[in-house]
């Protein structure tokens, strides 16, 4: 690994982590392209410079959070399907699934057919958010432990299954995401962070600045878009990036 990958994978995650398109799975697909090694740091790389994302949304999040009572035991309870899976799996995701290029084309593919079937059949309705919606929400983002189905993706359909508008689905998932990418990032640091290196800490200083800038852009830009647009264009996308890597990267 180097300072150019990660510039790379940092622009990677920070552009993909709050799009249903799955920064994991992306930035595993771009180490495959770019002969990135998936050593065991470069898997927690792609873990920890997450805290540049997280910082983003704060930024932009924070006040609603912290002041916002309902919403915060609403995220609160959201997270506690996925921390628990996350705990008991962990060594499975980061042996065995982190760094499968298959899984994520798979994912991917998939992923982005039921985004189209939901977009096609799925009706909004003037729906306020219950704890036990928050918990189903929470329920389907852990189905993110599998690179290639996307956190935000799998929070949004959640969301929008129980008849949330584009524009509320995609703000919990940012949301969400603070609690779960901190502690995915927190747990990761606990039981690696020991082994690391002084260059790579630099890496993951630079992945954190990196990811922290793309991701405030992705943002702002995410939340306007889903105004008045669906979520079918990222769910092409999905379908045709998986396409694409399983012709002429996989096969």
């Amino acid at each position: 690994m180097n300072v150019l990958s990660v510039i790379i994978l940092s622009i990677v995650e920070g552009i993909t982590e709050f799009l249903p398109i799955s920064s994991t799975g992306h930035m595993i697909l771009a180490s495959t392209l770019f002969k990135i090694a998936e050593t065991d740091f470069v898997k927690s790389f792609e873990i920890i410079i997450q805290l540049g994302a997280i910082l983003a949304v704060l930024l932009l999040y924070w006040k609603k959070l912290l002041t916002n009572r309902d919403t915060f035991i609403r995220v609160a309870i959201a997270f506690i399907p996925t921390a628990i899976v996350g705990l008991m799996l962990y060594k499975f995701i980061k042996d065995v699934l982190l760094g499968n290029p298959w899984i994520v084309v798979w994912s991917l593919g998939v992923g982005g057919i039921l985004l189209i079937l939901l977009e096609k059949f799925q009706k909004e309705k003037q729906h306020e958010m219950s704890l036990f919606d928050a918990f189903l929400i929470g329920c389907a983002q852990s189905l993110s432990v599998i690179p290639g189905v996307s956190r935000a993706a799998a929070t949004i359909v959640g969301a929008r299954l129980l008849g949330m508008k584009r524009e509320d689905a995609v703000e919990f998932s940012f949301l969400l995401a603070i609690p779960t990418m901190a502690a995915a990032t927190g747990l990761d640091l606990i039981k690696n962070g020991r082994h690391f290196t002084g260059t790579q800490y630099e890496f993951l200083a630079i992945g954190f600045i990196g990811a922290f800038i793309t991701a405030l852009i992705t943002v702002k830009w995410f939340i306007g878009f889903v105004k008045t647009h669906t979520f079918i264009p990222f769910a092409i996308y999905r379908i045709l990036a998986a396409l694409a890597f399983y012709l002429f990267v996989l096969k």
